[in-house]
């Protein structure tokens, strides 16, 4: 996910953190308390040491390695969360698609194209695993070669309980780059909205378009974020839960903004896989939430609530469409 912050000049005391953890780069910028940048940045990699899938010490890890483990409380509840979403999303999101993915050699890059078999193998073993807790805070994968990965959500559900921290700190004002899912927390010292860019495909140092927010996350999934290429066709990062192959619908980028990290992560997710018409009528009937969808043929889609905070970059001439609520 690849989301630049238009932070601008404030006037507060500013207090900073990068550094890397989930395997992203991240950036907390925070508005009036010097030490809280710090207690945020410790809480994301205490998670990340929980819900890492390769550190051979995090819960995740054990989990796959066991297929049963001993968590902490918030990788309980976030696998059964995540799990819970799962099902809502009609399996468009799927964290037992690990071994897929590493398949295709989206975890060591060394990249492959798995045979058929190898692929409907794994995609029955994803298809039919489950977690269940059989204590408090004990948890067992139920299914045959089964190992899980929380990727999808982490970064999301990081930004959650970094805002928390602040909410808990005094701070209500900070832009957090969490590798893409940006949280914006509060108004800008000056009164203002954030605005926070999107990134152009072509030029991941550039954005296409951005979006005045407050007190939104705002996570982006896209398809130039990993890939390869094979006999002139693009395979990227982003597994189809139910078909075992890399998503190819056309869907270049989606962006969703809604008021908690968890759901804009798990949903940029989910909606690429669903393509354009599913993500249409997932938010219709569900709302909640607001979203913008990029296609291979520089077509934007943005659903009506987000319009008026919406700005297209110069330089850009993409065709807009709105969509609305009532289709």
């Amino acid at each position: 996910m690849c989301v630049l912050m238009l932070a601008g000049c404030g006037f507060a005391a500013q207090a900073n953190e990068t550094f890397e953890s989930m395997d992203t780069f991240m950036q907390i910028n925070l508005y009036g308390s010097a030490g809280t940048a710090a207690v945020v940045r410790a809480e994301i990699e205490r998670l990340d040491a929980l819900l890492s899938a390769t550190d051979e010490h995090s819960d995740v890890y054990r989990l796959n390695r066991d297929g049963e483990a001993p968590v902490d409380p918030d990788t309980c509840e976030l696998l059964e969360k995540t799990q819970e979403t799962c099902r809502a999303l009609d399996n468009d999101l799927n964290i037992f698609v690990y071994p897929l993915v590493e398949a295709w050699g989206f975890i060591d890059r060394n990249y492959t194209i798995p045979a058929p078999k190898t692929i409907e193998t794994l995609l029955s073993a994803a298809q039919n695993a489950r977690l269940a807790r059989t204590e408090t805070n004990f948890l067992k994968i139920e299914g045959q070669d089964a190992r899980l990965d929380l990727g999808a959500v982490a970064k999301g559900y990081a930004a959650d309980r970094a805002i928390a921290v602040m909410a808990d700190n005094g701070v209500f004002s900070g832009i957090l780059n969490l590798g893409g899912t940006v949280a914006a927390v509060g108004k800008k010292p000056s009164g203002e909205l954030w605005r926070v860019g999107i990134c152009d495909p072509d030029s991941q140092s550039s954005y296409f378009a951005s979006v005045a927010v407050s007190d939104k996350i705002v996570a982006t999934s896209g398809s130039y974020e990993r890939y390869f290429e094979r006999g002139g066709k693009r395979y990227c990062h982003i597994i189809d839960p139910k078909t075992g192959y890399p998503v190819d619908n056309g869907t270049v980028s989606v962006t969703v903004i809604s008021d908690s990290g968890f759901q804009s992560d798990a949903l940029s997710t989910a909606l690429f896989v669903k393509g354009l018409d599913g993500a249409v009528q997932y938010w219709r009937k569900n709302g909640g939430f607001e979203f913008i969808l990029l296609d291979e043929n520089n077509r934007l889609y943005l659903t009506e609530g987000i319009e008026a905070a919406f700005r297209m970059a110069d330089y850009y001439d993409y065709e807009v469409y709105v969509i609305k609520a009532s289709g």
